[in-house]
């Protein structure tokens, strides 16, 4: 044994509480990020598609958020649109995934913007919460930026976890319409659903507390959800929609689980969702 190896652990004798206090610390300051990191999101980096696998042009949007993270999106114009539906999809996967919202979009007359969150596909950085809603921030900046002149009605469409980031955004900024599709109140009671997130959630730090932000939102809102979702209870969505103000419409789709929700719907959806925003014409700006 060297006289260093001698002095090092000697050292660590005398002071092994004081080093295992520190390590404690260390652990507990990173335990928060570490569960949300490891049970909430599960991002794919690379792209699977894109819209010219169903026939349409679009534009990749590079932006860059407050805190400095570049963001990749797509935004796919329609000629005739009179709104841009901005959409946040859910926790896993990324925009390549959502090839079924942009078919089922298209047809009714619309922009269609897509924005990966921090960590998701092309997008630079690492999810956290607040992280989500930096980049629909800055999602919502691009748009007021390059598109509002020419398409001057933005609504949201919030797919599961993206609800929970399109009523952050939609309770700080003026939109014509927010679309919740499969999404929950708040994290807390979404965690009781999900073992063990739902031991670690108060370590965890997450909030996504939907709930306590929608009596901000001032616009109308079309409540989507499945009566089958395995993952998101429809309970949940229900107490979403009881927190929310008017005026708001809520589709319960029969059979539907999680993940089947657009197929199963099919052109019921398509035809609702075109009623919504025929309703947006006459609503209240």
């Amino acid at each position: 044994m060297t006289v260093v190896t001698r002095a090092v652990l000697t050292y660590l004798k005398r002071h092994w509480l004081i080093l295992s206090f520190l390590i404690l610390v260390i652990c507990f300051a990173m335990l928060p990020g570490a569960i949300e990191r490891m049970f909430v999101y599960f991002p794919i980096k690379g792209l699977s598609g894109s819209p010219s696998d169903l026939g349409l042009t679009y534009q990749d949007v590079f932006l860059t958020t407050e805190d400095g993270v570049r963001l990749h999106g797509w935004f796919v114009p329609h000629p005739d649109a009179g709104y841009t539906l901005l959409l946040f999809h859910g926790n896993a996967g990324n925009i390549s995934h959502r090839l079924p919202w942009i078919e089922l979009l298209h047809p009714l007359a619309v922009n269609i913007f897509l924005v990966d969150y921090r960590g998701y596909g092309r997008s630079g950085g690492s999810p956290f919460e607040e992280g989500l809603y930096r980049d629909a921030r800055a999602a919502y900046a691009w748009w007021r930026s390059e598109i509002a002149g020419a398409a001057k009605k933005l609504v949201l469409v919030g797919e599961s976890l993206g609800g929970a980031v399109a009523v952050d955004l939609a309770a700080r900024e003026p939109v014509a319409g927010l679309i919740l599709q499969s999404t929950f109140n708040s994290a807390r009671d979404m965690a009781r659903t999900v073992m063990p997130l739902g031991l670690l959630q108060p370590l965890a730090r997450i909030h996504f507390d939907s709930a306590a932000k929608i009596s901000s939102v001032r616009c109308p809102i079309f409540f989507i959800h499945g009566n089958r979702d395995g993952i998101v209870p429809l309970h949940l969505g229900r107490k979403l929609f009881d927190a929310a103000p008017g005026p708001k419409d809520f589709y319960e789709v029969d059979g539907a689980g999680h993940n089947d929700l657009l197929w199963i719907s099919g052109h019921e959806l398509a035809a609702r969702l075109r009623s919504f925003l025929a309703r947006l014409e006459t609503a209240p700006q």
